[in-house]
């Protein structure tokens, strides 16, 4: 999604993630531990997710701090969002929430993913 999105100038394999900083993209979870879906995360998952994001936001001063999944904002801040920019902030870095990209998620297109990628990144610049 990121490359089709034109954040990328290819395609990633997970294993690479850590390339992406090269490009200006750091990846964190907003949940200490992995799961099959979004269902499966508890509110005792994101203790502690608000400040050690604003740390990161403190830290490195990114352009944008994105959510991927609804569940992931909801998690952090306890408040239902919207898929875009959302008018909470972390230390003044905007939040922006994006579809998750979960074969779960199959209620939103393909395309209707990739425009909210597309919205991200012109946002960013």
């Amino acid at each position: 999604m990121l490359h089709a999105a034109g954040f990328t100038p290819r395609l990633y394999a997970p294993h690479e993630q850590h390339a992406l900083l090269d490009l200006g993209i750091g990846l964190t979870n907003a949940a200490r531990r992995t799961t099959r879906g979004a269902g499966e995360l508890r509110k005792a998952d994101f203790v502690g997710a608000a400040e050690r994001l604003e740390e990161i936001a403190r830290a490195y001063v990114p352009r944008v701090i994105a959510f991927v999944g609804k569940a992931a904002y909801q998690g952090v801040f306890r408040e239902r969002p919207e898929h875009g920019l959302q008018g909470r902030r972390l230390a003044g870095v905007p939040l922006f929430v994006l579809p998750s990209t979960s074969p779960a998620n199959a209620a939103v297109s393909w395309e209707e993913r990739l425009r909210w990628f597309r919205a991200l990144r012109d946002f960013v610049g």
